[in-house]
């Protein structure tokens, strides 16, 4: 309501356009559920302000330069942030590629499975206590090679 208050001009239509985008925003998710509510419906908040200034008549000089600067908190990366974010993943993929096989394995259950170390442990058929050594190992060995240091798997520093 206070995005819609701060970005149109005419209070009594704001009752309105709650509705109007709450309806586009039911009707949309009967086909898919959007991953971040948040710029989903900030989104097609401004999605709509666009579509009644651009039904208008007179469009006011003001409303039409504020709608194309509104960059709403909608929580969706640029494209330099995506590209960056593809290279990271990339990155962390490779050194998480290059783990040693049973350190690689315990990593991928604790981190990417959420299992705890004791089942781990009894997956792999070894000691809570080797669960921990390799998970300590994959996040020094990951760190190093991410931050360009030489790994020393197994070593105490």
């Amino acid at each position: 309501m206070q995005f819609l208050r701060h970005n149109w001009r005419n209070e009594s239509d704001i009752a309105d356009l709650r509705q109007d985008i709450y309806v586009r925003i039911y009707e949309a998710a009967r086909t898919e559920t959007p991953l971040s509510a948040k710029a989903f419906v900030f989104t097609t908040a401004r999605n709509l302000l666009i579509d009644r200034v651009r039904r208008a008549r007179v469009v006011p000089i003001e409303a039409a330069t504020e709608l194309d600067t509104i960059e709403v908190a909608a929580d969706e990366p640029g494209p330099d942030r995506s590209a960056i974010a593809r290279d990271e993943l990339r990155r962390l993929s490779a050194a998480v590629d290059s783990l040693p096989p049973r350190t690689r394995e315990a990593f991928v259950m604790r981190q990417i499975q959420g299992l705890s170390r004791r089942e781990i442990g009894d997956r792999m058929g070894i000691a809570e206590k080797t669960v921990k050594r390799h998970l300590e190992d994959s996040v020094r060995a990951l760190a190093d090679t991410l931050y360009s240091e030489p790994p020393h798997i197994g070593k105490k520093t």
